[in-house]
C-alpha cells in the first residue's frame, strides 16, 4: 500500500485547497492510502536544532517520515508561500523526512496568481532533498464556487488527483537501482509542463 500525505498551505476554514485535498482522500485508488495533514494552524513556531521537539512537531515529522510521497497544494500570500507552511517545511527540512520522497504541487489558480509561491515551494522541497516530480504537478484554476459539502465538485478534480496520486505511486515502485522508467508521466487534464527528456522521468533528479 502506498502511502501519501497531503499537505494544504490554506489555514481558512472553506479554503479551496484544503477542499481539494479532501477530495483526493475520497477519490484515491484503492492502492493508495492518503491522509490530509490538519495541524497546519496549531503548529509551533521552527527553533533551529530544538532537542526535545513539541509534541505536535514529533507528530508531524512521525506522518511525514511513515509517507512514501507528499502532495501540496498552497495558495500564495505576500508574494511567496504563507508563513505557517513554511514553518511547517523548515522542521521537516531539519530533521529530514523529506529526503529522497517523490513530491508533487497541485495548482488551483491562473499562474499569476501563485508562481512566486510554487517557486519558492519547489526551492523549499529542493532543501529537503525531496524529489520533486515536476512532469506530475498539475494546474487547475477553480473558484470557490467549485467546493460544495467541504470538497471540489468539478468532475474534472477527480481525474486530476487520481492521475498525479498513480503517477506518485508508480515512481515510488520504481526497483532500485532507480532507473528511467518506460511511461511517461502526464495527466489526462492540464498537464503543466511538458515533458524535456523523451527516454523518461529520472526520479533522481530535482527539477527546479
Amino acid at each position: 500500500m502506498t502511502r501519501i500525505l497531503l499537505i494544504s498551505g490554506d489555514t481558512r476554514e472553506g479554503s479551496l485547497h484544503t477542499a481539494a485535498l479532501r477530495t483526493a482522500v475520497r477519490y484515491a485508488p484503492a492502492s493508495i492510502a492518503v491522509s490530509l495533514y490538519d495541524g497546519l494552524r496549531t503548529l509551533p513556531a521552527f527553533v533551529p536544532g530544538e532537542p526535545v521537539p513539541p509534541a505536535a512537531v514529533a507528530l508531524l515529522r512521525h506522518r511525514a517520515g511513515a509517507a512514501d510521497a507528499v502532495l501540496v497544494s498552497t495558495p500564495e500570500y505576500a508574494g511567496s508561500l504563507p508563513g505557517s507552511l513554511k514553518n511547517l517545511f523548515d522542521w521537516l527540512v531539519d530533521s529530514g523526512e523529506l529526503q529522497g520522497k517523490p513530491a508533487a504541487w497541485l495548482s488551483l489558480c491562473p499562474p499569476t496568481q501563485d508562481q512566486a509561491a510554487l517557486a519558492t515551494l519547489e526551492t523549499v522541497l529542493a532543501h529537503a532533498r525531496a524529489r520533486l516530480l515536476k512532469p506530475a504537478c498539475i494546474r487547475l484554476p477553480l473558484g470557490p464556487r467549485a467546493v460544495d459539502g467541504g470538497v471540489v465538485t468539478d468532475p474534472r478534480m477527480q481525474t486530476v488527483l487520481q492521475d498525479m496520486l498513480r503517477a506518485l505511486e508508480r515512481v515510488i515502485a520504481l526497483p532500485e537501482p532507480r532507473q528511467a522508467p518506460s511511461w511517461q508521466v502526464h495527466s489526462s487534464l492540464f498537464p503543466v509542463v511538458p515533458r524535456r527528456n523523451r527516454s523518461g522521468f529520472d526520479p533522481g533528479r530535482i527539477d527546479t
